[in-house]
């Protein structure tokens, strides 16, 4: 059946990093987009970063921009999501999700149009 795994979420204080990983089965992993989305408390869901197929195309929240990383490896079924110089705003649950072809809209919202998700890692960034 479809997996998608995350792991790699922890505790960390201020400027701190992280890497994410989501290990995907079950499906043609090397087909979709991949994002990473994440939900704070009380907050809705929002998106982080988006990478297309063949990584030709990325996308990124202006909030994590020039600190976070997305890439793929599509000979493991793996996406990765470095996080440098976190900050306590990132304080999340992150999801990754197989999605539609990478758009703006997307990109930068909850993810409604998501193939497949990801049960989710915690990422708690203290001051």
């Amino acid at each position: 059946q479809v997996q998608l795994v995350e792991s790699g979420g922890g505790s960390v204080q201020s400027g701190g990093s992280l890497r994410l990983s989501c290990a995907a089965s079950g499906f043609t992993y090397s087909s979709y987009s991949m994002a990473w989305f994440r939900q704070a408390p009380g907050k809705q869901r929002e998106g982080v970063s988006c990478i297309a197929w063949r990584s030709s195309t990325t996308y990124y929240a202006d909030s994590v921009k020039g600190r976070f990383t997305i890439s793929r490896d599509n000979a493991k079924n793996t996406l990765y999501l470095q996080m440098n110089s976190l900050k306590p705003v990132d304080t999340a649950m992150y999801y990754c999700a197989a999605g539609p072809r990478i758009t703006a809209d997307y990109c930068s919202g909850s993810g409604l149009l998501s193939n497949y998700w990801g049960q989710g890692t915690q990422v708690t960034v203290s001051s």
